[in-house]
């Protein structure tokens, strides 16, 4: 059995970008795993997968032309219904031998060595026999069609092959296919296509027109000398960025990083060139976010900045190209990119000439949601609440900072700008609100409102910032929750685990001393009757985001579960408890004191003798109990003003000094005792050094 590299390629026309870096992964990743299933690949072999604009391709080292063969045992009928009463094979299992391959003549040298064995239910005939592995034609046919089905292709088109009857489902038409092993062609075909050794290179700049292999490993050569292509999507991607970084550095400018923007422009050119180019330095006046996003979104340019990190009038461009004499594609691109800054430049000029408050009424016919009303009626409920979260933050004056804030976050909706770029909501809204002379803070809350908008962006900058984005999230949170619109598994319209996650960011990254459960009883009324009341499923939706997000980096779900099982309110403490529980569960006391909580939970779930109040000293009879009572006021007394003083670590640090009275009362004390009084006195006891040990987090939890 010979080994070799294999190559496949598909070459067809123009991929779509944002989807190209994914169809090259997709297609490599899936083509290997089923020769590697089938046994004609090893399972660490190399591999090396390739896509540009018009091909996606794989080449897989150690390919061998025939799979071992294996060795199997194959299931064929239980026994009582494959042997009769004098012991012969019965009709089934004569037909399941045959669909083997076991002949009549067979059949007699086979059926007294078939095995005998449970298949988990009852006693089964088992035949154990050599299954003869794949041949490289048929495994690669099998995996090709495999590799293409499970491409990720949001929409594919229908088109017609060159013998105008047939139809052929694809992203794009696919008009080559190679499959090389070694020097030899596989016989496999796929798209209408059958396999050779010919593919295509740069439309423009290739030495050949068609490129014959002299064998697999010749592709990733062949390609870059006589196609002019670079095949790798990793390595045309690298060359792209240090071409972009040597033109910035050359004029003493830096590139904004968009790995986004990078992958894309991969995908749109198999020769990169980076080119440098300049527009006209008065359109600098307009707002450099807006001039950067039409570069970047409409024409896929890198902007420059300046060493202030201000916008500079000049940027990079990637072409396909790469003429002696640049000029004609440097003064194509200028031109085309002026029209884009000139219209940037009248809707900026234009809003200016009306202020966002005059734009508020107009929010009254914008819908909101068909259940929850406008966008007017949305910015009165955010402005309330902003209000109320600013009176807690603050004073009176910081309220009315954030109501006014709250007023106007949205009124920049209905100007030009965000008409066009809708991107740029809030940013604009920020501008605007300087040019028609609002507080700093107001302007700069306007702008922020909508932070963070994913993980890892800044938060606002200061207080009403915060108030009036935690105003803006709760209030979509409770009013979705509220109407049932909640997200299911990967489906979530809203945004709402976006919403949750920046709440939970604001209230611990702040160190608010704001409650959860305060900030969600302020935002449920805001809304009158148009929902039910969601708190429950609120708080819980918040948990789970918390508990995902703490995970993500680095506690224990074991820890996790212990600090969150309490729902603790305020959010800004959850660090601090679980740096606590990690100390705790590092003292010699933690296993015992984790385990004894356990058990304690369970006595007190039990019992039918509460709420109980505190243990009455005169009814603890036992020494061990008296010890444990004793300790216990101890520890409560050092302990308790750490906890309320946020010492969470010191205080449960104070509680392994119970180890040992806890171990002792357990060993001598009968708990449950016959005398109802006794009973009941100890339960009591039991519940103050249960409610003592999980003031901080659930110790039970920490139990193994």
């Amino acid at each position: 059995m010979s080994t070799n590299s294999l190559l496949v390629e598909l070459f067809v026309e123009e991929l779509p970008p944002k989807s190209l870096k994914k169809l090259g992964e997709a297609f490599g990743s899936a083509l290997v795993d089923s020769l590697r299933a089938q046994g004609l690949a090893p399972r660490e072999g190399a591999t090396t997968t390739y896509a540009s604009p018009r091909r996606l391709a794989v080449h897989v080292e150690s390919v061998a032309t025939r799979a071992a063969d294996k060795q199997v045992e194959v299931k064929l009928v239980p026994v009582k219904v494959g042997i009769d009463a004098d012991g012969n094979a019965t009709t089934p299992l004569k037909k399941k031998l045959a669909a083997l391959g076991v002949t009549e003549d067979e059949l007699d040298a086979v059926v007294p060595n078939l095995k005998r064995k449970s298949d988990g239910k009852n006693e089964a005939l088992w035949l154990d026999r050599v299954e003869p592995g794949a041949s490289l034609g048929h495994g690669l046919q099998t995996a090709l069609d495999a590799s293409i089905d499970a491409l990720p292709i949001p929409k594919v088109m229908t088109y017609q092959q060159a013998d105008g009857w047939s139809n052929v489902k694809f992203v794009r038409p696919a008009h080559r296919l190679i499959a090389l092993h070694g020097r030899d062609v596989v016989d496999v075909a796929a798209l209408g296509v059958r396999a050779g050794d010919q593919t295509q290179g740069h439309r423009f700049e290739a030495q050949e027109e068609v490129i014959t292999l002299a064998d697999a490993d010749d592709y990733e050569r062949a390609l870059a000398e006589r196609g002019a292509v670079i095949a790798s999507f990793a390595a045309r991607r690298a060359e792209i960025a240090r071409q972009l970084q040597a033109q910035a550095d050359a004029a003493g400018l830096a590139v904004i990083e968009d790995d986004d923007l990078l992958d894309e422009v991969t995908a749109l050119v198999e020769r990169p060139n980076v080119l440098l180019c300049r527009f006209e330095e008065e359109f600098l006046a307009v707002p450099q976010e807006c001039l950067i996003l039409t570069m970047k979104l409409n024409q896929k340019y890198f902007p420059l900045l300046d060493a202030d990190g201000k916008l500079s009038n000049r940027f990079l461009i990637v072409s396909n190209v790469t003429p002696d004499d640049p000029s004609e594609v440097v003064g194509g691109n200028e031109r085309v990119v002026r029209p884009r800054l000139a219209d940037a430049k009248f809707f900026y000029e234009t809003d200016q000439k009306k202020t966002l408050e005059a734009r508020l009424p107009g929010l009254d016919k914008v819908v909101y949601h068909n259940q929850l009303g406008s966008q007017g009626e949305r910015i009165g409920r955010v402005r309330a609440l902003a209000a109320a979260i600013g009176a807690l933050l603050g004073d009176d004056e910081l309220a009315a900072m954030c109501d006014r804030a709250a007023q106007l976050a949205k009124a920049d909706l209905l100007t030009e700008m965000v008409g066009e770029f809708p991107e740029l909501q809030g940013i604009m809204g920020g501008y605007y609100a300087r040019h028609d002379g609002e507080p700093a803070a107001v302007a700069e809350a306007v702008e922020d409102h909508y932070k963070p908008r994913f993980a890892g962006d800044e938060l606002p900058r200061d207080p009403v910032g915060v108030a009036v984005a935690l105003a803006d999230k709760l209030e979509t949170l409770v009013g979705m929750f509220g109407i049932g619109q909640v997200p299911t598994g990967d489906k979530d319209p809203f945004a709402l685990r976006r919403h949750a996650l920046g709440t939970i960011r604001m209230l611990v990254e702040r160190e608010l001393p704001l409650r959860l459960d305060q900030l969600i009883d302020l935002a449920t009324p805001v809304f009158g009757d148009k929902i039910d009341d969601p708190r429950d499923k609120l708080q819980g939706f918040f948990f789970d985001r918390l508990a995902t997000s703490l995970k993500d980096q680095g506690y224990t779900a074991q820890e996790v579960d212990a600090v969150l099982s309490l729902r603790p309110q305020r959010l800004a403490d959850v660090h601090a408890r679980l740096s606590a529980v990690r100390a705790f569960s590092a003292l010699p006391e933690a296993d015992a004191l984790a385990a004894a909580n356990k058990r304690i939970g369970n006595i007190l779930k039990k019992s039918s003798e509460g709420p109980f109040g505190a243990a009455d000293a005169g009814l603890l009879r036992d020494d061990q109990e008296q010890a444990l009572h004793a300790q216990l006021r101890a520890v409560a007394a050092a302990a308790g003003p750490k906890f309320d003083a946020g010492d969470y670590a010191a205080a449960l640090a104070d509680c392994a000094a119970l180890k040992g009275p806890v171990d002792a009362f357990f060993d001598a004390v009968m708990v449950n005792a016959d005398d109802a009084a006794l009973r009941k006195n100890r339960h009591a006891l039991l519940s103050e050094l249960h409610e003592l040990m999980n003031r901080v987090a659930d110790l039970a939890k920490l139990a193994t």
